[in-house]
């Protein structure tokens, strides 16, 4: 794990990163509102997508994140 050590990495992705936390913000609400619709119509099935979408959304900091450290050189 100390070979993976890449500070430049995290602080270029820490704006992006930062961003996308505001987008997994977004998609939370969205999760809860596709939530609670589809435990009033569970036969919606575009709810399932949505909630796939959002949960997707809600992994993007990190993904972002590790993203911006591999792409850096040791």
């Amino acid at each position: 794990m100390v070979d993976d050590c890449r500070p430049l990495g995290f602080l270029l992705g820490l704006p992006f990163a930062l961003l996308s936390s505001v987008l997994s913000l977004i998609a939370l609400i969205v999760w809860i509102f596709g939530s609670i619709v589809s435990c009033i119509c569970p036969c919606c099935k575009c709810c399932v997508g949505l909630l796939d979408l959002t949960m997707t959304i809600a992994k993007l900091p990190v993904e972002v994140i590790r993203w911006f450290i591999s792409r850096i050189p040791l």
